[in-house]
């Protein structure tokens, strides 16, 4: 990217993977964000009060212009220009597919960061399946944005070794701060798009809370440690033991001063290590095994 005046950016982001790309772009003198986008406040917790996004919550002590549509492609139908057209229309955990229209707005090109190396797993859920899959590296991808899903040409990649017990949580914040630093590089470069190889492309689906449901009786210990790994906090994994649902909240496959094992398929062992009972509060794999002897 050229020197001189400051690249202007609209910036569509709501979950707080999106928050260090924001920050990185609000303190880097060669943009300016002129718009922020983001999901409208949702209800949360038990007493279901609303609540702004997290990258409301970044924005607004930045004095940022922010709309929050319930759908964006019908705001724009409806008002095309919420501001004079940006530079970059930068997408990070956004949450709403886009429309051409709103893809054809920047000046120089709609970006995205993904949480993959595509075209490996595309999709709405690429960290978690990274380690429900068992890979063995993960990384970030910039790409411009298409309107076929996660599609577009790659504009830089970086990989990063998967630590053997990655959690959701731990790669989650790796790869947000990764990915922002990666979507700073790429901006200030001239952009050299390359077609992702299709034939390689995985896709991963929005995570249910069927998803974290196990069976000991046909799921190994490994495969309900990774899915612990990858489904903690959300959707959470949960079995169900002598009729009784369990909500594993931690898991290991060898054995710790505080779990306690659970036989799982093909003669594998589980060793649980802090589980919750139903409106129970969070206790040790000891602690439960003691109060179901």
């Amino acid at each position: 990217m050229a020197s001189g005046q400051k690249k202007s950016v609209w910036f569509l982001g709501t979950s707080s993977f999106a928050v260090p790309s924001l920050e990185a772009l609000l303190k880097d003198p060669s943009f300016r964000v002129d718009l922020v986008i983001t999901q409208p406040d949702r209800p949360t917790g038990r007493r279901q009060e609303l609540t702004p996004s997290p990258v409301k919550v970044a924005s607004e002590s930045h004095k940022i212009k922010i709309i929050q549509p319930e759908n964006l492609n019908d705001f724009i139908k409806s008002d095309p220009e919420p501001g004079p057209q940006p530079d970059f229309l930068i997408v990070v955990s956004f949450g709403q597919i886009l429309s051409q229209q709103i893809l054809d707005m920047p000046t120089i090109a709609p970006i995205n960061v993904h949480a993959s190396l595509l075209p490996k797993l595309r999709g709405a859920s690429p960290l978690q399946h990274a380690i429900l899959t068992g890979e063995k590296e993960s990384g970030v991808t910039v790409q411009k944005m298409v309107k076929e899903l996660d599609a577009g040409p790659i504009l830089a990649q970086k990989k990063m070794t998967l630590d053997p017990r990655e959690t959701a949580v731990t790669l989650h914040d790796k790869l947000a701060d990764l990915g922002a630093k990666l979507l700073i590089k790429t901006l200030k470069h001239t952009l050299t798009p390359v077609d992702q190889d299709a034939a390689r492309a995985t896709v991963c689906h929005v995570l249910t809370r069927e998803d974290g449901i196990a069976d000991v009786q046909a799921m190994t210990a490994e495969s309900i440690d990774r899915r612990v790994r990858a489904f903690t906090p959300w959707p959470g994994v949960t079995l169900t033991i002598n009729g009784q649902p369990l909500k594993l909240i931690e898991t290991a496959l060898e054995p710790t001063d505080s779990s306690t094992p659970l036989p799982c398929a093909n003669g594998t062992v589980l060793h649980l290590v802090k589980v919750q009972t139903a409106g129970g509060k969070p206790i040790t794999g000891v602690e439960w095994a003691r109060g179901n002897r």
